[in-house]
């Protein structure tokens, strides 16, 4: 699988590139405003008001059809995501994808538990599709709705 590249660029290739110190402060610094952006957004709507993209609905079917068994109320355990047999059955979710999302495979953090704040020990590194369907079912579910609630309660507490 290509990272995603600047448009009309080629595909980088991680296995060709060297991991040049600049390139991972921006990649850092993007996966970061991605993560703090997403928060501020659940702070202000209550998830299972919020749409992530404009297939939100096909994505959302998909993923339910690709892991039946996806336990979103649990903590997602990263080595389980990321063993040959977890890779392959993303890979084959993801893909479904590369023509259709922009930056489908570009890295994120997720929340490994739907009930914990990003943190350097809650979040495991996943790619936008994961993002997606997993944070597109947790807030169908309403089970990121306590953040908006957890967010008035202390704006009402501070006024």
């Amino acid at each position: 699988m290509a990272l995603s590249a600047p448009e009309g660029a080629p595909p980088i290739n991680p296995e060709e590139t060297d991991n040049y110190e600049e390139i991972e402060k921006q990649f850092a610094v993007k996966v970061v405003e991605h993560m703090s952006t997403y928060w501020a957004i659940l702070e202000k709507m209550p998830g299972s008001k919020l749409r992530l993209t404009k297939m939100d609905d096909d994505i959302l079917e998909h993923f339910n059809r690709h892991f039946p068994d996806f336990d979103l109320k649990a903590t997602i355990v990263e080595d389980e995501m990321k063993s040959k047999t977890g890779k392959e059955h993303w890979r084959t979710f993801i893909m479904e994808y590369e023509h259709k999302v922009e930056d489908y495979n570009f890295g994120t953090m997720l929340r490994a538990n739907p009930t914990w704040e990003y943190g350097e020990k809650e979040t495991i590194f996943a790619v936008r599709m994961q993002f997606y369907a997993i944070e597109i079912a947790r807030n169908r579910a309403g089970l990121n709705d306590w953040v908006y609630e957890r967010a008035q309660k202390d704006k009402a507490s501070a006024s």
